[in-house]
């Protein structure tokens, strides 16, 4: 089994504890060693890879990887005294020598890097959903400040402005920060829309959210209700105020959350619901290497436990 995670990486920690419980051999890396401290001995003949890929601690033969638990791993990297262009060049080589070894062996993929870049997309995420039965706010997508007035008009209630892909804002001293979703007032649009894609949607009117995190087929839904203003438009803003409740799937919901996955040939997603007042669950988002683990300790859901199941089983 291999876990391919960077150094410090709490989900990944459950997971491999799991797997080791179990007597599961494990081979943990981060693709950011190789080639530097990591070597790939790799040959085809007729049939799939053989070969070893092996760090200073472990190694593991490719002909016995059943499975490949895949989350946020760095890219390789050479050695920085190898000069531009020829540096940037071996970091290519040595991603397409490593994971596209890795992406021919058949096993279970917890998930595939490349699917999973796919499915991240919200601009893609949102029209499947829909097709599949799933409710999603009315949405638009623009680098016009007059096309997000306009909308901003036609929407019956308030609308937010949020990233379109998720990631950090980071800066020169090391400083990190999300950036939150916040509701727009229409008079203040300008022209800083056209500097980059900007996705506004409208406000769903909501009693809490859900965090449902699906494995294979299995589904661990939590509610969160958020306790102060800001947790209330994007709960990612105020962690401290937040509660946790385990609910149910509604099976409407259940069905196209499969069928998404499905679409997209994914084993694993962490969904985003609001739920209205009505009790209508409306898509948000789908993040397919979402994280879990504090999802886990704040409800007590097995999904380490069934992640190690499903790569187990594979």
């Amino acid at each position: 089994m291999l876990v391919v995670t960077k150094e410090l990486d709490p989900a990944a920690d459950l997971v491999v504890d799991e797997l080791t419980t179990r007597r599961v051999p494990v081979m943990r890396f981060d693709m950011g060693d190789f080639p530097l401290s990591m070597s790939l001995s790799a040959e085809h003949t007729a049939a799939p890879w053989t070969g070893v890929l092996a760090d200073e601690y472990r190694s593991v033969r490719l002909e016995e990887v059943t499975a490949v638990y895949y989350r946020r791993p760095r890219l390789p990297s050479v050695s920085e005294r190898m000069e531009e262009p020829h540096r940037t060049w071996a970091n290519e080589q040595a991603l397409a020598g490593l994971l596209g070894t890795l992406y021919a062996l058949p096993v279970t993929w917890v998930n595939r890097p490349d699917v999973d870049g796919i499915a991240s997309h919200k601009p893609g995420q949102l029209p499947v959903a829909a097709a599949h039965g799933l409710r999603t706010p009315r949405s638009l997508i623009t680098t016009d400040q007059e096309v997000a007035r306009k909308f901003c008009c036609q929407v019956d209630g308030p609308v937010i402005c949020k990233p379109l892909m998720g990631g950090p804002l980071e800066y020169p001293d090391g400083h990190r920060t999300g950036v939150p979703t916040h509701v727009v007032d229409p008079d203040t649009i300008d022209d800083s829309v056209s500097l980059t894609a900007h996705l506004f949607q409208e406000w769903v009117p909501k009693t809490h959210e859900v965090r449902l995190t699906v494995v294979g087929k299995e589904m661990f839904a939590a509610e969160i209700h958020a306790g102060s203003d800001a947790a209330r438009v994007d709960w990612r803003s105020d962690y401290d105020a937040l509660t946790y409740d385990v609910c149910q799937v509604p099976d409407d919901v259940r069905a196209g959350v499969l069928s998404w996955l499905e679409h997209f040939r994914l084993n694993f997603g962490a969904f985003d619901f609001g739920v209205t007042p009505a009790g209508d669950w409306v898509m948000f988002e789908c993040n397919p290497s979402g994280e879990w683990s504090w999802i886990q300790n704040k409800t007590g859901l097995s999904i380490a436990t069934h992640i190690a199941d499903l790569l187990a089983g594979g």
